[in-house]
């Protein structure tokens, strides 16, 4: 029987779009597959990592009949990256094994059995849904995911606070040591919903929304449940466990009335910080800012007694400060804004600092020092 006849492109583009959750190594082995549902000429695609499930369909031609099945994904993905994108290739069943066919090349893959796939049991109790831009959603995980926290025994950490509230929408992530927030306006009114997502999520999201350099980019419909997420997009379906636990207060975190501010450069002040980093070590990150009326002195030192110094002229009338910061913490942040100019405020040498951005209210950068 063929399952599907397509151009190789097509058939690459809905498997890449669902294998990012996929594992190299599981302790189901069935996890590492893609389970294929035929019905007519649509074929869906579905992976689960057993917290969460994606999905597409396409239209991929074949014989009009109804089948499902089972096969490796990265092997199946692999395999058509390495044939010429215009080629039409043919899958066809035969007992427990699939052939793919493309040109004269000719693999014969082995599949397991479509009932043995465990789908995502989705929760019954979901909010009402809403939708953003994608490229908006996009544009804000952008923002944030970088201060998400890795592998931290603080699980709730390991991800994205995410509040709708009113015509608000708010995304937060932080380790302990910075704090990122960043947010957009609905058109739409909703009641107030806050869950946690995990960082593979985001991560995952990250990757297959479209920003704004893609013109086809839609909406993104997003609804929430106790402890599941469900989004729908560009054909896709995605539905995630969330974190469990209570996000730490960010409200809190977030410094006001800082005295002294400066608005500078982003573009400028990265590439001094990246190259003072280049003299830091890998265990300690440190660098030295020192504000003065007028200039702004970048300085890093490491155990050879090598150091870096820059210097960069500011617009600032404010306090001789002298404070220390992990240069990564810095340098994700503006790494990360697409924007000209950015405004650091200060304290002192010993309290948090605040980067924002003029033009966008709604982004709040908080970066605790450190000792040098």
């Amino acid at each position: 029987m063929i399952v599907l006849k397509a151009p190789q492109e097509r058939l690459l583009s809905a498997l890449q779009s669902v294998a990012g959750i996929v594992e190299r190594r599981h302790t189901l082995p069935i996890l590492a597959n893609v389970l294929m549902r035929k019905n007519g000429p649509n074929v869906e695609f579905t992976t689960s990592d057993l917290e969460i499930q994606v999905r597409t369909t396409a239209e991929l031609g074949g014989d009009a009949a109804t089948f499902s099945t089972t096969v490796g994904a990265r092997k199946l993905i692999d395999i058509l990256r390495m044939l010429p994108a215009d080629q039409t290739v043919t899958l066809s069943a035969a007992a427990s094994k699939l052939t793919l066919q493309g040109g004269k090349s000719r693999f014969t893959l082995q599949s397991l059995p479509s009932e043995d796939f465990p789908l995502v049991n989705e929760a019954v109790d979901f909010g009402p849904a809403f939708s953003v831009p994608q490229k908006t959603l996009r544009g804000l995980i952008d923002q944030v995911h970088f201060a998400m926290a890795v592998h931290d025994i603080r699980y709730y950490l390991n991800g994205i606070l995410f509040i709708a509230e009113g015509k608000t929408l708010t995304l937060v992530a932080t380790d302990g040591h910075r704090l990122a927030l960043a947010q957009a306006t609905l058109d739409n009114e909703v009641p107030k919903q806050e869950v946690i997502l995990p960082r593979k999520t985001v991560l995952e999201l990250q990757r297959l929304l479209k920003d704004e350099k893609d013109e086809s980019a839609g909406l993104i419909e997003m609804r929430f449940a106790n402890n599941q997420a469900k989004f729908v997009f560009s054909g896709m379906e995605f539905v995630t466990k969330l974190v469990e636990g209570k996000f730490p207060d960010y409200n809190r975190v977030i410094p006001k009335g800082h005295k002294n501010s400066v608005t500078l450069g982003r573009a400028p002040l990265l590439a001094s910080l990246q190259r003072a980093a280049i003299l830091t070590s890998e265990k300690f990150k440190g660098v030295r800012l020192n504000l003065e009326p007028g200039t702004l002195r970048i300085a890093s030192s490491n155990a050879e007694q090598e150091e870096a110094k820059e210097e960069l002229e500011i617009d600032y009338n404010g306090d001789a400060i002298d404070i220390g910061f992990n240069v990564t913490y810095l340098m994700d942040a503006l790494a990360n804004m697409g924007v000209e100019m950015v405004k650091l405020e200060l304290q002192d040498g010993n309290a948090s600092a605040l980067i924002t951005v003029p033009e966008q209210p709604g982004f709040k950068y908080v970066v605790m020092p450190m000792r040098i």
